[in-house]
């Protein structure tokens, strides 16, 4: 976990997590030999979710998650916009899922799951 600290408002960028890409590619490697075509696409989300796991950004300001690729801000979703967030599995987590008022988005998890448990609890607690 990086923290960045602006003026008093403290930032969180969590730092990734290449569990969930890791364990795709793995798992395709054994499927290569009962159905090739299974273990491929497989293959090939899993190289796709680790590319976007070196790329991707969450920060967790004092009143938004900001998604970055790089230094490049791709979106801002206002705590005050949501409706409802889940971590889907818990013991073992793969999908985060958030509502907004008009919009419902999935995640992967390729952040630190604890740090993300953190931060959603502290800034956008469910009610």
């Amino acid at each position: 976990m990086t923290t960045v600290s602006s003026s008093s408002r403290q930032t969180v960028e969590l730092a990734p997590f290449y569990g969930l890409p890791v364990a795709l590619i793995v798992a395709a490697v054994p499927l290569l030999f009962l159905q090739i075509w299974v273990s491929l696409a497989i293959a090939l989300l899993g190289t796709f979710l680790l590319f976007q796991t070196v790329v991707i950004r969450l920060r967790f300001t004092e009143t938004d998650l900001d998604v970055y690729r790089g230094d490049r801000l791709l979106r801002r979703f206002p705590y005050r916009d949501w409706q409802n967030w889940r971590i889907f599995w818990p013991s073992l987590p793969i999908l985060f899922y958030f509502r907004e008022v008009n919009s419902i988005h999935f995640l992967p998890v390729l952040f630190d799951p604890q740090v993300l448990r953190q931060c959603l609890e502290t800034r956008c607690p469910r009610s």
